[in-house]
């Protein structure tokens, strides 16, 4: 009989007691589909499971089992934001446009997972076409924070966030283009991490900004966090961003916990630290770099002054990709299509994305169109790109004096449901401690350091050079280890 518990076991230790025999992949399914059954629709998280399918993929991993296969994930449910293609299951990217929509192929990573012994446990809530900071953008209602419902769980990849956080899986996917992936995992106590741009291939994310997105893991582990971005990186012939690099072994780095950082340098990112921070989160956070001082590392404050244009260049570089990119679903090639008889090519265009798109995606769309129209390309769209050049630049010369970077994941912990959906400015704002670090292509790791006054958790956000996952996480490794904050709470929903 399964001893299985509410956050009892990680995706490690399933995949380890699944091999030894103590438990079935079959107990784990059950535990699950009944933890999703009496939970996903309280906080919103799943737009798409069904038991049935789950019930077939126990059987196909089962038989792997019995062929002796060495599986990293054996039996490890995971979750699978809805922008990210899957065969067997709709993707929707949370918009009326692709209603029902059934890619005919999955994702690579959908299939390095399944390869794994994973077991795709559904798609996630987000905001519309990943294009948001709270998941409430979603043309299926918003999501909610499991630590307090009434708040929300960021996003875009809000559903993943807060399904991880609740248990629901115990591990998840999401996409990041400016923050998606740590700004939520921060709102809801758990690890995020935003690869290295072209370390995880892009080919089936349904794509915002091509040259910003990243998939990447959701977990309440670092270890957790490791095995799950092992499995999905490495190089991919199908689409032209992906590295030419195998997948890494960064699990084997944290595989032996070591908070010795005697020669570490950490940099200390001084205009993330200005007006606007919360108090608790500069508390926790200053809290957090004086445990790495106690572990040895040697603490720098480091100036990078273009991360001022960073909010400008992210919202006109993003905008403008996805001004591109979406302008495939037009009722006739993708997408739902909404006519009348009689009704011109142009009235087919218009109804169509008029009912298909919500609020937030035409804003960005006509944003992103209007600065690359005639006569406002160099005046915005090259401008952004200058500036971006700039940020990359400072970041290197950062990199040459310390080893890893730290922030906040975000300067204010999670909002209640409806606080700032009627004031973009300050739902961008929301994201501006992430957005630079897309802009650099870099990796990045939200790591939870703490709780606010009304118990909410508290993101730290670790930076580190090109492909530095491995020194990342032996920091947050180093750091979980020795707070015993974390994981000593769990949220009531």
């Amino acid at each position: 009989m399964s001893d299985l518990r509410p956050f009892s076991l990680s995706a490690a230790e399933i995949s380890q007691r699944v091999h030894a025999g103590d438990i079935s992949i079959r107990e784990v399914a059950d535990f699950y589909v009944q933890r999703t059954e009496a939970y996903a629709s309280k906080l919103n998280t799943h737009l798409y499971w069904n038991a049935s399918n789950i019930a077939d993929q126990v059987k196909d991993q089962e038989s792997k089992l019995k062929s002796g296969l060495k599986l990293p994930l054996a039996g490890v449910p995971v979750l699978i934001k809805d922008n990210i293609c899957t065969r067997s299951v709709p993707t929707t990217c949370a918009s009326k446009m692709l209603e029902n929509f059934r890619p005919p192929f999955d994702a690579h990573v959908v299939e390095r997972l399944v390869a794994a012994g994973a077991l795709i446990f559904g798609k996630t809530n987000c905001d519309e076409f990943a294009m948001g900071s709270t998941s409430e953008n979603s043309a299926y209602g918003p999501v909610r924070n499991p630590w307090n419902v009434d708040y929300v769980p960021g996003g875009s990849s809000g559903g993943s966030a807060a399904a991880v956080a609740a248990d629901l899986a115990p591990v998840a996917l999401g996409s990041d283009t400016g923050g998606s992936i740590r700004q939520p995992a921060a709102f809801c106590g758990i690890y995020g991490l935003k690869p290295t741009y072209g370390t995880v291939s892009r080919y089936g994310l349904i794509a915002y900004g091509s040259s910003l997105d990243q998939i990447g893991p959701f977990a309440r582990t670092v270890a957790d966090t490791a095995l799950l971005f092992d499995v999905i990186s490495g190089h991919d012939q199908r689409d032209s961003t992906s590295r030419a690099i195998p997948p890494f072994q960064t699990r084997n780095g944290v595989g032996s916990p070591d908070t010795n950082l005697k020669g570490k340098r950490i940099g200390i990112v001084k205009e993330f630290f200005s007006a606007g921070l919360d108090e608790s989160t500069r508390q926790a956070l200053s809290k957090a770099v004086d445990l790495y001082k106690d572990l040895g590392a040697e603490i720098k404050e480091v100036s990078l002054p273009s991360l001022k244009y960073s909010i400008s260049a992210y919202y006109l570089i993003a905008t403008a990709e996805a001004s591109a990119n979406l302008a495939r679903f037009d009722g006739i090639r993708y997408g739902q299509r909404q006519e009348e008889a009689g009704a011109t090519l142009r009235d087919v265009y218009q109804k169509t994305r008029s009912h298909g798109f919500g609020t937030e995606v035409k804003q960005r769309i006509m944003l992103g169109t209007f600065a690359l129209s005639a006569g406002y390309y160099d005046a915005y769209y090259a401008k952004a790109t200058a500036a971006r050049h700039l940020i990359s630049n400072e970041f290197t010369r950062a990199f040459a004096n310390v080893d890893w970077l730290i922030s906040p994941t975000s300067p204010t912990t999670a909002f209640r449901l409806g606080e700032k959906i009627d004031d973009p400015l300050a739902m961008y704002l929301s994201d501006i401690c992430t957005l630079a670090v897309n802009l650099a292509g870099l990796p990045a790791l939200s790591v939870p350091c703490g709780w606010d006054e009304k118990g909410l958790p508290i993101g730290m956000q670790l930076i580190g050079p090109p492909l530095g996952e491995e020194a990342l996480l032996k920091g947050a490794l180093a750091y979980e280890q020795t707070a015993n904050h974390i994981g000593s709470r769990i949220p009531k929903f």
